[in-house]
């Protein structure tokens, strides 16, 4: 690859995107990340999975608080990019994402136009979909609207957490952008306007942020539904209910679909290997969970520990 590009991202998502850029040959003239910020206990200083990946290749690295603010534009102005690539970063001002003569391309983890906004991994397994993928397209100015590149799709089981399928689609996304580096570099893509990727009468599905009330369960629910929304915030955010009083949280678990013969939120235990709540047509098994002030642990051990 012969032009110039900028990085923007910041998880752990975006590095393996970043060194699929590096593997291929890319030239990355900067990586733009977020500030170091104090975090847990110690309230220590940690720095973005992006920028440790940065330092360890001599990158450089630019870590603005203001997108806006003139010294940053001057310095991403003079680092002369033909192209910038985002994954996984904040929401761009025009005069950042209108600068490089190529544009700028971002990489979303879903099959857009469905599930546009900051959790589409989540709210895809929660809503029980059967396929997702990722999706290359130029950035304009409302929130992932821009002309879709390429999409890569992927199969779902109905089984698998957020967590399983934010790293498959980490790799299938890096992979991806590759691909779609090189097809700008050539001039050999076409674009895709969004509103012509789906008919007026489906209704578009949406994947906003997600707040401690989306987590909370709801056993007057349907078993699949609460089980899905289970695999859909495991491991974070995380499901949780109230048990003897205390958040109890929900990592995993399997599902029956029978007569509970139980009020929902009602649960049965043999205090040693099992513990299940009853549901609108069903019961949930839970098997990797965290009370509140314990740590995390299987069904087993935690039911040596508490008696319910």
């Amino acid at each position: 690859m012969s032009m110039k590009l900028v990085f923007m991202g910041t998880p752990q998502f975006a590095v393996a995107s970043l060194d699929e850029l590096m593997k291929a040959g890319a030239e990355i003239v900067g990586v733009v990340t977020a500030p170091d910020k104090p975090a847990g206990r110690g309230q220590k200083i940690s720095e973005s999975a992006v920028k440790q990946y940065a330092v360890a290749n001599g990158l450089h690295v630019l870590q603005p608080t203001n997108l806006k603010d003139p010294e940053f534009l001057a310095e991403l102005r003079s680092l002369q990019a033909d192209l910038q690539v985002v994954v996984a970063f904040r929401m761009l001002p025009e005069e950042v994402w209108n600068m490089p003569d190529k544009g700028t391309i971002n990489l979303h983890a879903s099959l857009l136009p469905h599930y546009r906004g900051a959790a589409p991994i989540n709210w895809v397994l929660i809503n029980g979909e059967k396929e997702t993928g990722a999706t290359t397209f130029f950035l304009k100015h409302e929130i992932d609207t821009g002309n879709v590149l390429f999409t890569e799709k992927v199969t779902l089981t109905g089984h698998e957490t957020a967590g399983e399928l934010h790293d498959r689609l980490m790799a299938k996304g890096a992979g991806l952008l590759v691909k779609t580096v090189k097809a700008v570099e050539s001039g050999r893509y076409n674009e895709h306007p969004q509103a012509l990727l789906h008919t007026e009468d489906t209704e578009l599905k949406i994947a906003p942020k997600i707040y401690k009330d989306d987590c909370k369960i709801d056993w007057n629910q349907s078993t699949i539904k609460i089980y899905n929304l289970i695999r859909g915030l495991s491991p974070v955010p995380t499901a949780f209910t109230d048990l003897n009083g205390k958040t109890f949280k929900i990592y995993r678990a399997e599902y029956q679909e029978t007569e509970p013969g139980l009020q929902p939120g009602a649960f049965l235990t043999d205090n040693k290997t099992h513990l299940k709540f009853a549901t609108q047509d069903g019961f949930i098994s839970v098997t990797d969970v965290q009370l509140e002030g314990k740590k995390r642990m299987d069904i087993a051990e935690f039911l040596r520990g508490v008696r319910l």
